[in-house]
């Protein structure tokens, strides 16, 4: 039962770890996304009306920001899946920490960037 507690223990963790861990937990999010998404488009085949009640709640705001919490996961996945097959071919081992940092930098930007975009129509 002590090494389950282990793994939340976050002393002692590097980037490698917190790089793994959140690649981890994005695919966990995107799976479950992957699902939702799948419920939604079933809306298509009950009607036009149920779909158009579907596009007035997706216009809420709490919905808005679970579309951000998605592009951040896409984004960071991505980026580190992009990191892990640079390092899968020995490219950049000794700049795994860099590479990370780089990737969360990324991640930001483009969040920020779809946030402004979103929120500001």
């Amino acid at each position: 039962m002590r090494n389950v507690f282990h793994w939340f223990d976050v002393r002692g963790r590097r980037v490698g770890s917190w790089a793994f861990i959140l690649n981890r937990l994005t695919a966990l999010a995107l799976t479950f996304y992957l699902g939702l998404h799948l419920v939604v488009l079933n809306k298509l085949t009950q009607g036009a009306q149920a779909y158009d009640d579907f596009v007035t709640f997706a216009q809420l705001p709490l919905v808005k920001v679970g579309e951000v919490i998605l592009i951040t996961a896409v984004v960071l996945h991505g980026l580190n899946g992009l990191r892990l097959t640079l390092l899968a071919f020995g490219i950049g081992l000794r700049q795994q920490k860099i590479l990370f940092v780089l990737s969360a930098i990324v991640t930001v930007l483009v969040t920020m960037l779809f946030t402004v975009r979103m929120f500001g129509e």
